[in-house]
């Protein structure tokens, strides 16, 4: 079941290749390096607590049963000239629940061999270079820019990684070619998800690494000939499974922002096809941030929209219940063909020593337990504020109402506080 579920999750997540016009979420900051006396060799690393609640039907927040967490630490060195020009790096993790299973959570966000503690190697890779030419190989973190359809997302406690070939070339002018062959990955859902919210999502061990069918193959070329604008197409070509091509175009300046994106699937197979197209734009007005997007999936029979290595997809209305219902609103009604079409609007600016983040989506003919989808509406509201102190630790509280029609009749609440410490 996992290879299936691999396999069509890959049909989903090469939809952007460009940066968010008005970010809803601020990136939490690049660890520090601290470089080592003469070795060459740098290290850095992180330290996280990560609690989540969630108030559905009769069970509240902060009750065991509706809550997940998790503390972990990572320890990444880093080497860019170990021998004759070959780099290395390697990232270990570790992760477990401090305990609180037993009195105040019922789950772990991210969970080894479906145990509560645990550890892995989570990168491991060779590098090298030459002229305009970096060469990656191993396990590593993949960015949506460059691999859309298989990228490390965030949004949990530690990021998802993939068994890949990179090769990055920049000798045409203004070009960045990459070519990828990715291999294996391992999935980023949550156990609470998985149990809950069981028709909607998938969850694995973060360190159970399983092939991608039987293998991707990845070329994405991106130009930044024009000031300002940069356009991103990808093919992707997944043996015995499918192709896929999706294009991006972002035109940035520091008063508005533009982005379309829109591709189609080919499943070899010829019973699973589907195209999608989205465009959102955005501005400043003081010190607010604004932005507005739409999507829409047009399925040919049935199918799902989100990445190989975790529950998001790179669509401008990506939201807070993509992640944790493994892409909810891009489910499509099974053998009916009804489009999926989403509309968001975000604004964030910083306040009070930090950034708040505010967002409200709403997603018509994606619930296909409704009597008829394509009257149904699933609405969802989001609020988050993020701070960081002094420049090593950030800390983030979110909230989130999400309305799932017939599903849970009052929706359900999400309350999530994450802290890092990054060193």
């Amino acid at each position: 079941m996992k290879k299936t579920l691999l396999l069509s999750m890959v049909a989903s997540s090469i939809l952007m290749a460009g940066g968010d016009i008005a970010p809803v979420e601020p990136a939490v900051e690049t660890p520090a390096v601290v470089p080592a006396t003469d070795s060459g060799w740098k290290f850095s690393g992180q330290g996280v607590f990560y609690y989540q609640t969630m108030k559905v039907d009769n069970v509240n927040f902060f009750d065991q049963e509706a809550a997940s967490a998790n503390a972990g630490i990572q320890l990444r060195a880093v080497n860019k000239d170990l021998v004759a020009g070959v780099g290395v790096g390697v990232e270990l993790s570790g992760i477990g629940t401090l305990g609180l299973d037993e009195d105040v959570v019922a789950y772990p966000m991210q969970s080894l061999d479906s145990g509560l503690n645990g550890g892995w190697v989570s990168q491991l890779y060779l590098t090298y270079g030459f002229g305009n030419t970096a060469i990656k190989v191993g396990r590593q973190e993949l960015p949506k820019s460059l691999s859309p359809f298989a990228y490390s997302e965030d949004w949990n406690v530690f990021k998802n990684t993939f068994d890949a070939a990179l090769v990055v070339n920049n000798d045409i002018p203004n070009t960045t070619v990459a070519l990828a062959y990715v291999k294996n990955a391992n999935l980023n859902g949550t156990a609470s998800s998985d149990d809950w919210f069981s028709e909607y999502d998938y969850f694995y061990d973060i360190n159970d690494f399983n092939s991608v069918a039987n293998g991707a193959y990845m070329l994405t070329v991106q130009n930044k000939s024009i000031e300002n604008l940069t356009l991103t197409g990808t093919y992707y070509d997944i043996r015995d499974f499918a192709r896929i091509f999706w294009a991006d175009a972002a035109y940035d300046t520091d008063s508005f922002n533009v982005g379309l994106q829109g591709g189609t699937f080919s499943d070899k197979n010829s019973n699973g096809d589907w195209k999608a197209y989205g465009i959102k734009a955005g501005t400043s007005v003081g010190p607010v941030n604004l932005m507005a997007a739409y999507s829409v999936i047009d399925p040919k029979v049935d199918g799902w929209m989100y990445q190989v290595g975790g529950t998001t997809s790179p669509l401008y209305t990506d939201m807070i219940a993509d992640e944790i219902l493994s892409g909810y609103y891009l489910r499509y009604p099974y053998d009916t063909g009804i489009n999926v079409k989403k509309y968001k609007v975000a604004a964030n600016m910083d306040l009070l020593g930090g950034n708040i983040s505010t967002a409200y989506g709403v997603a018509k003919g994606a619930d296909y337990n409704g009597v008829n989808p394509s009257d149904e509406d699933l609405k969802e509201f989001d609020l988050s504020y993020t701070r960081n102190v002094a420049n090593d630790i950030s800390l983030t509280a979110t909230y989130a109402n999400i309305s799932t029609c017939n599903t849970y009749e009052n929706g359900f609440d999400l309350l999530r506080f994450v802290a890092r410490y990054n060193f």
